[in-house]
């Protein structure tokens, strides 16, 4: 009984969980991220990604109710096993190169 009567201040904020995620996110915020992805917003647009940062937020919150397992699952190598053998030689390696030089590849000069 103790528990549902003792804030109903927090008891109240804690049950609206739409208006929590979506108050999670401020403009400020918004602005933040977006200076840090180096994009510019109007104002309407911080607004619109305001609420949708709310929404997406409420998503997350939604997995904290998916119950854990305790069975541990069977750890399985899906990967063949590891085998040596002959590699390639230069001359069969370079052999479709369209430029060579001194036994190498050629590529684009990057600058």
């Amino acid at each position: 009984m103790s528990d549902t009567s003792e804030s109903t201040d927090d008891a109240g904020a804690a049950s609206d969980g739409a208006d929590d995620a979506a108050a999670a996110v401020d403009a400020e915020e918004v602005r933040h991220v977006a200076d840090l992805a180096r994009v510019r917003l109007a104002d309407d647009e911080v607004d619109e990604f305001a609420a949708q940062f709310g929404d997406i937020l409420e998503y997350f919150d939604a997995l904290d109710e998916v119950p854990e397992t305790e069975r541990e699952e069977e750890l399985v190598n899906v990967m063949r096993p590891d085998e040596v053998r002959e590699g390639l030689s230069q001359q069969e390696a370079l052999a479709n190169a369209e430029e060579t030089e001194d036994g190498f590849f050629v590529g684009p000069k990057v600058s």
